[in-house]
């Protein structure tokens, strides 16, 4: 039996609602899907009809109403399960769940008696809730905690769940129908049952009529409509940001534990850091380039597999050695108790299934073995992007389609950041003195070093293999992403430096201070590394990043707030060096960034830089991108590091990852209510370090055979840029 304090303070279970911060609801958590709503956000069809169907005499009695229950008895001690609870009693029975979970006494297993027992706590409950509430808050927790079947809870879940509307909306055959659920809600179904649903429909709408809740033009009216449903089934992955809904559910999981709520069932108000139009643009963009990726893919490997190893030869068994990795092989080694030959046997065998294309779910029949081969030559992508100025996430694409890959790009999967690693190196070198205008010589150089007391040498090679010898400036350097002043610098400032640098800037995971460690060697996160950039375009802070701003409770009670917590990661001065630096890349000659001039409105009174990076076999195409009130960070490749493109110029970030980060950009500038264009910050004083060195720009014609990539004014490649677009 519930305690007084049980009936005072119910446990029900309600959904929490995520939202974006521009207000829009994006994403549910629930066990029960329900949200609870006000007596004046339901229209009085469906109360007084509720009344007039289940419980006429409702505000009469005191919760059991005996002229119904003097009937019911008779028919127990015959064994007939007959209803009449009245609404306090099913009240009672959603609430506290007695018949489920509790505890069963020695007369609770005597035949006919242990309904009898039951019947007894309710009617007991009932009265105590007649106690504890008045009758128009009975009704509204009736209302808030009945199930209508379809995994809806409460009225306003099901009048979104069945008919896409508030309740305060609902017509009265609809309200009817709702009503008529509750008797049966598998039977009376209108989506499986509609004949069913139309039967017990009409016959409410004439209790209805009988108890003056309608006129008779208005029963005549509802009866001669037609079911008309806008039947939508919500589940628990359902969300317009899915994978961000799992971060968050992540993300939350450790505080919901420290504080004592729980996320599925206490009804909180998540409001979150998200902008949901421009999440839209993240979407579309990534859609966009990975469609477009995946057709150029295929092409290029036809009928040939592209799992290869160093030396660009197939690698034998692999489809063998990965699907041991699979959960699939591992139950089917447990069915068939060891016996790999059955194993083998149930993984050939064709079957129907449905796979992900880029057209939509395909139906097909496959082997495991031949759909592991298909799914392992997809291409992947992860997409984050955020407030420089805050540390909050703005948009998150953690995959290209969450129903097929949940794994999550961002935050779940480590990679060689290849080349956007540099940055890093520049800013431990600007920390240490240097300037954006200091030379180092293009030269293949053999370094000489010790790693735990072992001898060891290297010499980095430049990406397309080519050396002038000519001494250029850091800036020139790092816009053309030159291996080897970049190593030579690393050597200069000491791995130890760019890593302790790094993890002043926002990147958590241990890295190995090799000398290789600015041409990206350690494996990082996406999210980690786009947060490292914050400090360089805005004065370097470093922020952690914010996915929730505050939680309120199902009271409108405000229990957390995560606001920005600033560390100093870089002097002023250093940030805004790197902040030129990074516009070098689309302003110096050749810069790694210039294909974002493809894109329509990205130039103008408006700053746009960023890093590109390729891992060493093209299997990690990675682009960071800043601008000023935004820092983007995209990674694509496949599931397995061996599967990528033969060449560097097909496989190379310019023209895998940034492309991305190009179309969003062009999107969301286009957009009114999308993001606003701007310049870098200014110089925060007069900076005496020589930085003004930049080479002549010109727009290269780089991109422009390159299927995937927009057109380009042809009259601007080659040419100068103009400086009214830089």
């Amino acid at each position: 039996m519930p305690t007084v304090k049980d009936l005072k303070d119910p446990k029900l279970a309600i959904a929490s609602e995520m939202y974006s911060q521009d207000g829009v609801l994006i994403g549910r958590f629930f066990k029960e899907n329900r949200t609870s709503v006000e007596m004046r956000e339901v229209t009085p069809y469906f109360y007084k009809g509720l009344i007039a169907t289940e419980d006429v005499r409702f505000y009469d009695h005191g919760g059991v109403d005996w002229q119904s229950n003097a009937a019911i008895i008779w028919y127990l001690i015959k064994g007939d399960k007959r209803g009449g609870s009245t609404i306090t009693q099913q009240l009672a029975k959603n609430l506290f769940k007695m018949r489920r979970d509790a505890k069963k006494g020695l007369l609770s297993y005597i035949p006919i008696v242990d309904l009898i027992v039951i019947k007894v706590k309710e009617w007991s409950v009932a009265y105590k809730i007649e106690t504890n509430y008045t009758k128009d808050e009975i009704l509204l927790m009736y209302m808030n905690t009945v199930d209508f079947g379809s995994n809806s809870f409460g009225i306003k879940t099901a009048s979104e769940t069945f008919f896409n509307k508030k309740p305060l909306q609902l017509e009265i055959d609809e309200c009817a129908i709702l009503i008529g659920l509750l008797k049966a809600t598998t039977y009376y179904s209108p989506v499986l049952h509609p004949d069913h649903a139309k039967e017990r429909r009409d016959v409410v709408l004439g209790l209805m009529k009988k108890h003056q809740v309608i006129t008779e033009a208005e029963y005549k009216e509802s009866l001669a409509k037609p079911i008309q449903l806008r039947y939508h089934l919500s589940s628990q992955n359902e969300s317009s940001v899915p994978y961000f809904k799992s971060a968050v559910a992540h993300e939350l999981s450790e505080w919901c534990k420290e504080h004592g709520y729980d996320l599925y069932a206490d009804g909180l108000k998540i409001y979150t850091t998200i902008d949901s139009r421009l999440q839209k643009h993240a979407e579309a963009a990534v859609q966009k380039q990975m469609k477009r990726l995946q057709e150029r893919f295929e092409k290029h490997w036809g009928n040939q597999n592209p799992w290869i190893d160093s030396q660009k030869k197939e690698i034998p068994n692999f489809l063998n050695t990965v699907v041991k990795q699979t959960e699939v092989y591992n139950r089917l080694k447990t069915r068939f108790k060891g016996n790999i030959d059955s194993v083998e046997v149930h993984l050939n065998k064709p079957h129907s299934m449905k796979v992900f294309s880029w057209e939509g779910q395909i139906d097909t029949v496959l082997s495991s073995m031949d759909s592991l081969a298909y799914y392992k030559k997809i291409l992947h992508a992860g997409f984050v992007t955020m407030d420089p100025n805050t540390g909050y996430i703005k948009t998150w694409v953690g995959g290209i389609d969450y129903e097929s890959f949940k794994y999550d790009h961002i935050y779940q999967s480590k990679r060689q950041p290849g080349s956007t690693f540099k940055p890093f190196v520049y800013a431990t070198a600007l920390s240490q003195g240097k300037s954006p205008c200091d030379k180092l010589k293009d030269t293949l150089t053999t370094h000489h070093y010790l790693e735990n007391g072992e001898k060891k040498s290297w010499t980095p090679k430049n990406a397309n293999r080519e050396y002038t010898g000519d001494e250029v400036t850091l800036r020139y350097a790092m816009a053309r992403s030159i291996n080897t002043v970049a190593a030579k610098l690393t050597m200069e400032v000491s791995p130890d430096s760019v890593a302790a640098l790094a993890q002043r800037c926002g990147i958590n995971t241990v890295l190995k201070p090799v000398p290789s460690i600015g041409l990206g060697s350690n494996d990082v996160y996406l999210l980690e590394l786009t947060n490292s950039y914050l400090p360089f375009i805005n004065g370097g802070l470093h922020y952690d990043p914010i996915m929730v701003t505050h939680i309120i409770d199902k009271n409108g009670v405000e229990i957390a707030n995560f606001t920005p917590k600033p560390t100093r990661a870089l002097s002023e001065e250093n940030a805004w060096l790197m902040s030129y630096m990074l516009r070098g890349t689309t302003e110096e000659y050749k810069g790694t960034s210039q294909a974002l001039f493809l894109y329509d409105g990205l130039f103008g009174n408006n700053h746009v830089g960023g890093k590109t990076g390729t891992s060493n076999n093209h299997s990690d195409g990675w682009y960071i991108g800043v601008t000023k009130n935004l820092v983007g960070g995209v990674w694509v490749g496949a599931e397995e590091r061996s599967v990528h493109f033969k060449t560097g110029e097909l496989g190379e970030a310019m023209r895998t990852a940034l492309p991305i980060f190009g179309f969003f950009l062009e999107s969301a500038y286009a957009d009114a209510d999308g993001l606003k264009r701007g310049l870098f910050p200014k110089e925060p004083f007069e900076i005496e370090r020589p930085h003004d060195c930049r080479t002549k720009v010109y727009i290269v014609d780089t991109l422009k055979t390159d299927s995937l990539s927009v057109d380009m004014d042809s009259s601007l490649v080659g040419k100068p840029v103009p400086d009214s677009l830089l």
